[in-house]
């Protein structure tokens, strides 16, 4: 059996090995997936509730162990990490409300009754990012288990260890033996052994675009469905009339949280050219700030780059763009990138177009509400984004023009469990999370009984 060494990014020192599964290892995870499902969709939807219950009461109660864990796998601050931890908690016992929520319709129809059941698929096949492995994961199992399917999850390369550990906290719980099973080990043969197999019945992946258009190539041939939540490039919009001192401070966070690895990142802040250089001036001190070093201090607000490969694809972005100003990052081993806040010379500059995945912003100015919208629609990409004004007609008017799945007015939400999440454009298909994320893993069936006498 081959395997990977898991990286610690604050150090350069390595962690752990971990097994590299084979395409028979993947298959035999996905045949006891299949059998778990039949027993655990055959229960009473309350038994279904009460295991996810008890599954969140068990990640509630190692939270802090997967904290620690996901500071040392992905260099998350531990303030972030804690947070993480207990969204997976939340997240749990959010869907374990849903399986006695299905409910399917009573469709009046001539000569007798029609009724729609919600079917689950049966396995799912989830593939993780290795930027927020334990949250993202979460979004796409508890949903799936509580709709009744088993799920099969295959984490990043990168950071494979919280989901690990979920899965053994999963049987810790009492869930069934293979009905959340985690499988390590590459993309090539994992992840496209979910997209193959005929026993998976529907793939969520998150990712780059580029990978993602692959994978929803892949299950087109299967006619199999699949969600998608992809890139990003999202614009923080700040009008003259908006509290320049509010989103000035507030910027950073919103784009160099996770060292600036989030499809949500707001990479791209767009000022109304009147108070362009004023809110550069407040953008500044609130840079220098912003407090990048070792994960485990509570102080902390950004860790290192997930790996040395990703820094040097991080890196030419400032090498090759007018600086304005940057903050700083220790030096030493690990993979350190200090913020930078660049001044591209035109829209379609590289650096105010592709997804840097880094702690890196682009700056750029508008004219009027019109040229806003046309520079915040001006990328291939539609996941998130922000819009500052104390004009509500405006901001209404903004966020309808704004070609993302995700805005927020004078703050920088994006993500609720309990609100769908996803993107327009390259940023993805379907919808994860809110009220609805359990349907998703299922199937209508329509049933109609005759009543009337033949």
């Amino acid at each position: 059996m081959s395997s990977f060494t898991v990286i610690n990014p604050a150090t350069a020192a390595p962690i752990r090995e971990v097994s590299r599964a084979s395409v028979a290892e993947v298959d035999a995870a996905i045949a006891r997936a299949v059998t778990a499902q039949r027993s655990w969709a055959a229960l009473a939807p309350l038994a279904r509730a009460d295991a996810l219950r008890a599954f969140a009461r068990v990640v509630e109660s190692h939270a802090e162990e997967l904290a620690l864990l996901e500071v040392l796998n992905s260099g998350h601050p531990i303030g972030s990490a804690r947070w993480e931890a207990s969204h997976v908690g939340q997240v749990l016992n959010y869907y374990a409300g849903s399986p006695e929520r299905l409910a399917g319709q009573q469709i009046p129809v001539a000569g007798g009754i029609d009724v729609t059941f919600h079917e689950p698929y049966g396995v799912v096949g989830i593939i993780v990012p290795w930027n927020f492995p334990m949250t993202i994961a979460a979004w796409g199992f508890a949903p799936a288990l509580a709709a009744g399917n088993a799920v099969v999850l295959k984490p990043a390369e990168l950071t494979p260890l919280t989901a690990m550990r979920l899965g053994e906290l999963a049987l810790e719980a009492g869930l069934p033996e293979g009905l959340f099973e985690v499988v390590t080990g590459s993309g090539s043969v994992v992840g496209q052994r979910f997209v193959s197999h005929p026993d998976v019945r529907k793939v969520v992946f998150t990712g780059s675009t580029e990978v993602g258009t692959d994978v929803a190539a892949g299950c087109a041939r299967a006619l199999k469905p699949v969600t998608l939540e992809l890139g990003g490039k999202s614009a923080n919009v700040i009008f003259a009339d908006a509290d320049l001192h509010r989103a000035a401070a507030s910027a950073p966070g919103a784009v160099f949280d996770n060292a600036g690895q989030d499809c949500c990142a707001r990479s791209r802040i767009l000022v109304q050219r009147s108070v362009f250089d004023t809110f550069l001036e407040l953008l500044e001190p609130a840079v220098a700030d912003w407090r990048v070093g070792d994960p485990h201090d509570e102080a902390t607000e950004m860790g290192p780059l997930i790996s040395a490969a990703h820094r040097d694809t991080v890196t030419p972005f400032v090498k090759h763009s007018r600086v304005a100003f940057r903050g700083s990052a220790p030096s030493g081993p690990g993979f350190w990138f200090a913020p930078a806040v660049v001044l591209p010379d035109s829209p379609q500059d590289r650096v105010a177009q592709h997804e840097i995945f880094g702690p890196v912003v682009a700056v750029l100015p508008f004219e009027d509400e019109a040229d806003a919208i046309r520079l915040a629609n001006d990328t291939i990409y539609g996941l998130a984004g922000s819009i500052w004004t104390e004009n509500l007609g405006r901001a209404v008017r903004v966020a309808r023009a704004v070609k993302s799945g995700v805005l927020s007015v004078n703050s920088h939400s994006s993500v609720r469990y309990t609100t769908p999440f996803g993107g327009m454009k390259a940023s993805g298909l379907g919808r994860e999370l809110g009220p609805d994320a359990a349907e998703h893993f299922t199937e209508t069936k329509n049933v109609f009984f005759a009543t009337d006498s033949p």
